[in-house]
């Protein structure tokens, strides 16, 4: 999970979670995921489901284009960093449609810039148009498709002027290295995080590259 996928959960997707709902997740980085916690909302029955097996999953994937779950059951089909991993997309998108009630909500967010990363495979980066085209195929009604980097919104408000697109910020761009120090007292020291945050500073001070992530969130209505 980077930065960047978050910040346009938060701002884009958060606000159709709701009391009661089934969601379903594909491909969490953790459990609970950065986005189950972002919503934190414990009348929501949130599930799981990934090709890699883990006790903590509520499903195994059959493959990466059939799952274990029967037709129109959730409120909800979340993916963030998962999309640019399935060779191929338009079967996939339809198999999320088909999980997904009849006015559910798939939601997608997949990176632009971030370098390549095979896990086990690495296969696409996807604009708004092409996400508009396989949800459109999926029987889905697009609401928005957006690609954006709201972190480097928030770096430039930090005082950052040279930021190029590539991988995700690092945290301590964000945090500041003013709340980093007023934690300390908080925490026990670490002086490898410590020289982070300092080296982030000086970046900060003599106009350094940073990086930021760009990425594409979308989010459809089922209406076939």
């Amino acid at each position: 999970m980077h930065i960047n996928s978050l910040l346009l959960f938060e701002k884009y997707a958060k606000k159709f979670f709701k009391d009661d709902m089934r969601i379903l997740e594909i491909g969490p980085n953790s459990f609970p995921s950065n986005y189950k916690e972002s919503v934190k909302n414990y009348s929501i029955s949130w599930d799981t489901i990934d090709l890699f097996p883990n006790d903590n999953l509520t499903y195994l994937a059959i493959n990466e284009y059939k799952f274990p779950i029967e037709d129109n059951y959730y409120d909800i089909v979340l993916s963030g960093q998962v999309i640019e991993h399935v060779r191929k997309i338009w079967i996939w998108v339809k198999e999320i449609s088909r999980v997904c009630k009849m006015g559910g909500l798939v939601i997608t967010i997949n990176p632009i810039s971030y370098p390549f990363h095979k896990i086990p495979y690495d296969c696409w980066r996807i604009y708004p148009e092409g996400m508009k085209a396989l949800y459109e195929d999926a029987g889905l009604k697009v609401i928005l498709s957006v690609f954006n980097s709201l972190e480097q919104v928030k770096l430039r408000q930090r005082g950052f002027r040279n930021i190029i697109p590539g991988k995700s910020c690092p945290p301590e761009a964000l945090m500041g290295f003013s709340l980093y120090l007023r934690n300390l007292g908080k925490n026990v020291f670490k002086p490898k995080l410590f020289f982070r945050f300092l080296l982030t500073y000086i970046k900060k001070l003599v106009g350094w590259p940073i990086n930021c992530s760009f990425d594409t969130i979308t989010i459809g209505k089922k209406v076939i």
